[in-house]
Parts: structure tokens; C-alpha cells; sequence
């Protein structure tokens, strides 16, 4: 079964045309360098706001049927920047751990990774993980967590993905 992933890019401005998303094309091509098993991605943009993102990833998982959607921009404290809470408006239940270890991948490059509102959660068998809009953060914080990901998809019923261990060795407990 191919695997079926959504890159959703939080920017007004991306949405009305007014800014080139460089979040979107980023996640892209890192998922396309690290994962080796076929995938079908699908990129959309929306506007800021928890409403606007809460009715994307609603369609993205339930009607698309995204196993993986990977969130891009909208998750620090200015004032139209609510993707954290258009998810969990969402998520059956959140993955804090996701989060955790984004902002500390990201804080020994830059002290304002302290204020990203990053993270994870699960609705239904879709794994959401909300992003950075910077494509360097971006990679980063995907290089930080991506190893638990196949594995994350495995228990949530999810289409299995494999990765090229050269990038990310994705972590599968040992079956006995």
C-alpha cells in the first residue's frame, strides 16, 4: 500500500499569492531524500488561523486519507499564528514528545526556537506533526524525530514507510 502524505503550509500570504511557500517545497524534498518505499504527496497551502487549518487537516486525514500530514508555519506567538490549536481542535490525542525534541534540535541553532508551539498528534490512523515555517528548522526538526515516525504510523494502523538508513535508520522494536 502507498503510502499517502500531506504538507500543509500555514501562511496567509502564501495563501493569498503574495509570498513564495518555501515551507512546503522543503518538506517535499527531505521526505523524498529520506523515504524509500513509494508515497503519493499532496501539497496544499492555507490561510492562518485554527479554523482555516483545523477544516484542512479534518479533509487532509478524513476525506484524503493522509497516513502522514507534516504542518509548516503558523506554530510561534504572533497573534494569527494558531496551528497549535486548529489541531488540537483535531487530534484524538497529542504525541508531546514530537515537540520536545524539535525545540531541542532547533535551540543549538537558534535561541528563538524556545518560542515554536511544535508538535505532534494522532487523529484516527494519521500522524500530524507541526513544523517550523523556515525550511532550515524544517530540516532539522525532522531529522529530530523522523526515526520514530515509521514505527508511530505501524501502531496507528497506518501505510508503512521505510527510510534510507544512511539518512534516518528508522527505530522498529525487534520482533521476537
Amino acid at each position: 500500500m502507498t503510502a499517502r502524505i500531506a504538507i500543509l503550509t500555514v501562511s496567509d500570504r502564501a495563501a493569498r499569492g503574495a509570498y513564495e511557500d518555501r515551507g512546503g517545497p522543503a518538506c517535499e524534498d527531505w521526505l523524498r531524500a529520506v523515504i524509500t518505499t513509494p508515497v503519493e504527496i499532496l501539497r496544499q497551502i492555507t490561510e492562518d488561523g485554527a479554523a482555516p487549518v483545523a477544516a484542512a487537516l479534518t479533509d487532509l486525514a478524513d476525506t484524503w486519507g493522509a497516513d502522514l500530514i507534516l504542518v509548516t508555519g503558523g506554530t510561534g506567538p504572533a497573534p494569527r499564528d494558531r496551528t497549535p490549536e486548529g489541531v488540537a481542535a483535531v487530534i484524538d490525542f497529542d504525541l508531546p514528545g514530537f515537540g520536545e525534541a524539535m525545540r531541542t534540535a532547533n535551540l543549538r541553532v537558534v535561541a528563538t526556537a524556545i518560542l515554536s508551539r511544535q508538535g505532534a498528534g494522532v487523529r484516527g490512523k494519521t500522524l500530524i506533526i507541526t513544523l517550523p515555517g523556515s525550511p532550515n528548522a524544517i530540516g532539522s526538526s525532522l531529522d529530530a524525530v523522523f526515526a520514530a515516525v515509521p514505527y508511530c504510523l505501524d501502531l496507528i494502523g497506518a501505510a508503512r514507510i521505510e527510510t534510507d538508513p544512511a539518512r534516518i535508520k528508522a527505530h522498529r522494536p525487534k520482533t521476537a
